[in-house]
């Protein structure tokens, strides 16, 4: 399966920005969880991903930062939506909120 990461319209990507801005450590894991995403898609299942709303799901970095990457699926492709450090147990309205502003903008494009 192909993954790739949200582009805003003027070309920048948050999500590759995101990381880039992590420890090697970190960005390591990412790269490792991105990685199964690719070979398993919608069969990745927990400790790895857990589906969170009817269309989106979360890839779950563990670790000293606890990182969050929400996805969806589009025909045969994992979109990467947001990317944010977990800070409580409940995810936070607005990383769902900027999830779904992105994937509107994604079928608008």
């Amino acid at each position: 399966m192909n993954v790739k990461t949200f582009e805003t319209s003027s070309g920048q990507k948050p999500i590759d920005n995101f990381i880039k801005d992590q420890d090697t450590l970190t960005r390591k894991k990412i790269a490792f969880l991105i990685n199964l995403l690719e070979r398993f898609g919608t069969h990745l299942s927990m400790p790895y991903s857990k589906k969170i709303t009817d269309k989106f799901y979360e890839l779950r970095v563990r670790g000293k930062v606890e990182i969050r990457i929400i996805y969806t699926f589009k025909g045969n492709e994992a979109v990467l939506l947001n990317i944010f450090k977990k800070k409580q147990d409940k995810i936070p309205r607005r990383e769902i909120e900027t999830a779904k502003t992105r994937l509107i903008a994604l079928d608008l494009a």
